[in-house]
């Protein structure tokens, strides 16, 4: 079964064509018609005055006042009154006595009989005009009198005819139609060459499917997950979706459309990133609580439009490579403790074939007591299971690197201390880069080490987690004292995945808690940095409890925040 032809609506260029030819050819009718009337008009005015003049000339000529008088007026103004006709181009003039017998007539048929038409006024001695229609048709014609002093002695009657103005007044409407038509021609050229380039401007779409476009394409801007943000040639603000709104942290309330993008209160690596006129592909941005990932490409055409740029969140998906990055360390631990732990095993072995079994139990014990020794002060120092586990883990994996992590006699933190709102992975993100960042800068000094504090105290705003690692590496310098947090920022050669995005993501996840981050130079040489996170929603009284038995265990340099070279000694040979 075939479906009959359903026609495609006209485009929209096509129907603002259509509308524009009948608005130019009603305006152009009507003007046409409103010229026509007021032409005419005007010209029945006209030939009113010019035939009143015409008559009123003649009525003043002496020659005719004195013809009047003789005994044959017609003999002497006949001739006349044809020569002023054809000079003054009016159809008639007619002298008549006063009772309206014609003396003259342009058909000497009429002569001597009565005049067609109101002479009263003239008879009283006034001068009028009428439109009447007469011996020769219908005409707009003027009667004067001819005095003699006070006394009426005739009368002149001169006139053009309708059809004669009509006439006129045609010429003037075909001349005026003819000009309507040129304009109307100009005018839908100039439409269709703009209605061309509006088509493929719509490329060729109806208003229909335009509206339904820009549906899909309002509802596709809400729906995507990702940011979309469009900037003009000015770098200004021409679109930004909802997941633009919430991955740059503004708020619907804020009207962003027409500003510029450096307005908006970005991070200054993001900024610089959106105003480039180099297309950016995935490079990884910070803001205050997230990690994006931003692609920018120009838009050109001709001319530089504009830019679009498309944001990812990777907050999540970094924070798992960073704890996965954790494990790989933790297995490379693992792996080397292993091997230790064969070596260790096969001396035993050795020395009991050996018959020395005395001395094999010795060197067991030694290393059991060892290992068991490490992990009782670092529970001891840190119940905490997420940064017990954490330290342990890190503690090998330094070694592995030449470099003796200890945990200071400062430290002093609980179970169940920490809020819920302090979750395993941020402290994971901020104690694990703290110490890595450290041991590579402790590694390859002399005695490197790597000194860990944490512990909680209590102050006028309430307690806080205070988290301090130093090391034994070059320091920081302090003109980069702020810089070393911002993404990028690195003193080392850059590996294949790039550097300095560590203490970026502490500070992120500082910032993300409300906390403070600083780094100050250590008293024994090299860096040491300090976190404070505020303990919003755990108990006060158990805060406080903490604080007494950290100030009880570290003595007047716990209550005062500061690491003494005497703490760093003393946790160097626990």
């Amino acid at each position: 079964m075939r479906f009959p032809h359903v026609p495609r609506p006209r485009s929209l260029a096509g129907q603002l064509f259509g509308m524009q030819a009948v608005l130019i050819a009603v305006v152009v009718a009507g003007y046409a018609l409103f010229t026509y009337v007021s032409d005419r008009s005007q010209a029945e005015d006209a030939a009113g005055r010019q035939a009143m003049a015409v008559a009123r000339s003649v009525a003043d000529s002496p020659s005719v006042v004195a013809a009047i008088g003789t005994s044959d007026p017609t003999a002497h103004l006949e001739s006349y009154s044809l020569t002023v006709q054809r000079d003054t181009q009016v159809d008639f003039i007619t002298i008549m006595n006063p009772q309206g017998i014609r003396w003259t007539h342009p058909d000497q048929n009429q002569i001597g009989k009565k005049f067609l038409g109101h002479i009263g006024p003239a008879q009283q001695g006034h001068t009028f005009t009428e439109t009447y229609t007469g011996t020769l048709g219908a005409s707009v014609r003027a009667v004067t009198p001819v005095k003699s002093g006070d006394k009426v002695i005739g009368l002149v009657s001169a006139g053009i005819r309708v059809e004669a103005i009509t006439q006129r007044v045609q010429d003037q409407v075909t001349a005026l139609i003819g000009v309507a038509a040129g304009a109307l021609a100009l005018g839908a050229v100039g439409t269709y060459v703009v209605n061309a380039r509006l088509r493929r401007h719509t490329h060729g779409m109806n208003a229909s499917e335009l509206s339904h476009m820009h549906d899909y394409h309002q509802a596709a801007l809400h729906a995507v997950r990702e940011g979309l943000l469009m900037l003009d040639g000015q770098y200004r603000v021409a679109l930004m979706n909802d997941g633009g709104r919430e991955l740059l942290g503004v708020g619907p309330e804020v009207d962003v459309v027409g500003r510029s993008v450096a307005s908006l209160g970005l991070p200054a690596p993001l900024t610089g990133a959106l105003l480039s006129s180099e297309p950016r592909v995935d490079e990884v941005h910070l803001t205050a609580s997230r990690v994006l990932v931003v692609n920018t490409s120009p838009v050109s055409g001709g001319e530089r439009r504009g830019t679009v740029a498309t944001l990812r969140d990777v907050t999540e998906l970094q924070s798992l490579m960073g704890e996965l990055d954790s494990e790989r360390g933790f297995t490379q631990a693992l792996r080397s403790q292993a091997h230790e732990a064969a070596n260790r095993l096969h001396t035993v072995v050795s020395l009991i074939e050996l018959g020395r079994a005395e001395e094999a139990v010795d060197f067991a014990t030694a290393e059991l007591e060892l290992a068991q020794t490490l992990t009782d002060q670092v529970v001891s120092a840190v119940n905490e299971p997420v940064l017990a586990a954490l330290l342990l883990g890190k503690t090998a994996q330094s070694n592995e690197r030449g470099v003796e992590l200890v945990v200071s006699e400062d430290s002093a933190l609980d179970d169940g201390l920490l809020p819920d709102s302090l979750s395993a992975r941020d402290l994971v993100t901020i104690l694990g880069n703290l110490i890595d960042n450290a041991v590579d800068a402790a590694q390859g000094s002399l005695r490197a080490r790597v000194t860990v504090t944490a512990y909680t105290e209590a102050g006028a705003d309430g307690s806080a987690l205070v988290l301090r690692v130093a090391d034994t590496g070059s320091g920081v310098d302090p003109a980069h004292a702020e810089a070393v947090f911002q993404r990028g920022f690195s003193t080392k050669p850059a590996g294949p995945g790039g550097r300095g995005l560590g203490l970026a993501l502490v500070r992120q996840a500082v910032n993300r808690h409300e906390g403070t981050l600083t780094v100050a130079e250590a008293e024994g040489g090299g860096a040491v940095f300090e976190v404070r996170l505020p303990l919003w929603g755990a108990d006060r009284e158990a805060s406080e409890d903490s604080g007494v038995q950290a100030s009880q265990g570290s003595g007047s340099g716990s209550g005062s925040g500061s690491m003494s070279a005497g703490s760093v000694s003393k946790g160097g040979t626990s």
